[in-house]
C-alpha cells in the first residue's frame, strides 16, 4: 500500500498518517519529520534547512527529491509507506511518479477557519516529534506518549504559518488537480472528527484494494 496524503497545513495529516500507517503497517514518512531531524545537526545541510523551514519556505525541490530517494530505498519501504507532506511541487511529482507510478493519493479537505485555529494549538513532542493540538489534550502539557515536552515549532509562528499558506496556495495546490487528472485523487472532508475522517480514508482505500 503507497499512500500519498495531500491537504494545507493544519489539515490534520500527521494525526491521520499515524494511524493510516499503524492500519497498513507501513512506515510513515514525513518529510517534516526528516528535516526537523536534519537541522539539529550542525552540518552544512541542517543550516540550509533550517534557511528555508523556519521561515515556512518551500525547500528547493532538487535537495528534497535527494532526501526523499534515500529514505524511500530502505528496506522497510519495501511492502508500502505513507508520505506526508511529499511530494509538495508538481515538479516533485512528476520525479516521483518515475519511480512510484502506483499510488492512492487521499486530500483533505479543511476550511480556512478550522485551519487556523487547529494550527494555533498545535504543539510538537520535543522528544519523539509526535504532533498534538491543545485543545483535544485535556490539559496537559506533555507528550502521552513518552512524556517529553511539547512546543510549538519555529515553522508554526503567525509569520511562518502565513508564509507557508502562501506557498501551498502557489506551488503545492496545484498538485491536486496534477492528480486528479491521472484519475488518482480522492476528496475527503477533514473538518470532521480525526475518527470520522479516519474511517472514511480507510473505507476509500479498501474499495482501491
Amino acid at each position: 500500500m503507497r499512500i500519498v496524503l495531500l491537504g494545507p497545513p493544519g489539515a490534520g495529516k500527521g494525526s491521520q498518517a499515524e494511524r493510516l500507517a499503524a492500519y497498513y503497517g507501513v512506515p510513515h514518512i514525513s518529510t517534516g519529520n526528516i528535516m526537523r531531524e536534519l537541522r539539529k545537526n550542525e552540518t552544512e545541510l541542517g543550516f540550509l534547512l533550517d534557511s528555508y523551514m523556519s521561515k515556512g519556505l518551500l525547500v528547493p525541490d532538487g535537495i528534497t527529491l535527494e532526501i526523499m530517494e534515500e529514505r524511500l530505498e530502505k528496506d522497510d519501504c519495501k511492502n508500502g509507506f505513507l508520505l506526508d507532506g511529499f511530494p509538495r511541487s508538481v515538479p516533485q511529482a512528476i520525479a516521483f511518479e518515475k519511480d512510484y507510478p502506483d499510488v492512492h493519493v487521499i486530500n483533505l479537505n479543511v476550511s480556512n477557519r478550522l485551519i487556523q485555529k487547529r494550527i494555533a494549538g498545535r504543539r510538537t513532542c520535543a522528544e519523539c516529534s509526535s504532533p498534538y493540538n491543545i485543545n483535544t489534550l485535556g490539559g496537559k502539557n506533555y507528550c502521552p506518549k513518552c512524556g517529553g515536552e511539547l512546543v510549538q515549532r519555529s515553522d508554526e509562528t503567525d509569520e511562518a504559518v502565513k508564509n507557508r499558506l502562501q506557498v501551498y496556495n502557489d506551488l503545492t495546490k496545484p498538485l491536486i488537480k496534477f492528480y486528479i487528472d491521472k484519475h488518482i485523487l480522492v476528496g475527503v472532508d477533514g473538518n470532521k472528527s480525526i475518527d470520522e475522517v479516519f474511517a472514511d480514508i480507510v473505507s476509500i482505500l479498501e474499495k482501491k484494494k
